[in-house]
């Protein structure tokens, strides 16, 4: 004989947890939601609408809206997957592959959406912007930092991240010629030796 079956409501947290493919689901809904919608106007409501599920788990898997808007940003970046790949080789060479790596991200039109969102609602809105900062200084820059052989190393990744946001806001988001319409690779090849300077010489 089996026991009382659970009714329709809210799942529980074991279900939740198990339920294959529901955090991927949440997190593609959040990016699609904050790059249409910015950052003031999506809700934790709106994304579990938008990934057709209860809004109980998207507070399960990511607690706030700043968590999923981080989470957002971190999924257009896969941080843990490259910056390996950036700080890990020949050291003469890493101005170049942050350069390009960043301006891949930006060209791709998947990932550029939810980071145009990223640096509008950061410009106007400041709880946008401490989640900015915070996954720019936590998950970025320190990881970078914690590779460089150089003094001051976490300031000179705050620089180079600057350089790169900077670059980012006028080509991507003001749209300001002649950079808004340069090739990716004379962009890399102009800004690449002062990334390097930033990062590697004493």
């Amino acid at each position: 004989m089996t026991g009382p079956r659970r009714g329709r409501g809210r799942p529980s947290r074991a279900e939740a947890a198990a339920s294959p493919g529901t955090r991927e689901r949440i997190l593609e809904a959040a990016r699609a939601e904050f790059a249409e919608r910015g950052y003031d106007k999506t809700s934790v409501r709106g994304i579990a609408k938008a990934a057709g599920v209860d809004p109980a788990l998207v507070h399960h898997y990511f607690g706030t809206k700043d968590e999923v808007f981080a989470a957002a940003i971190e999924l257009s970046f896969e941080p843990a997957l490259i910056i390996p790949a950036i700080v890990g080789g020949p050291a003469e060479g890493i101005g170049e592959r942050l350069a390009r790596y960043f301006l891949s991200v930006w060209e791709n039109p998947v990932t550029r959406a939810p980071l145009l969102a990223v640096i509008r609602s950061a410009l106007t809105h400041e709880a946008a912007a401490k989640v900015l900062r915070g996954f720019v200084l936590r998950r970025l820059l320190q990881r970078v930092a914690a590779d460089l052989d150089v003094p001051d190393p976490e300031f000179r990744a705050e620089l180079a991240a600057s350089h790169m946001i900077g670059i980012a806001t006028l080509r991507y988001v003001v749209q300001v010629e002649p950079l808004a319409s340069a090739r990716p690779e004379d962009i890399v090849a102009m800004v690449a030796p002062t990334l390097q300077r930033y990062l590697t010489e004493d």
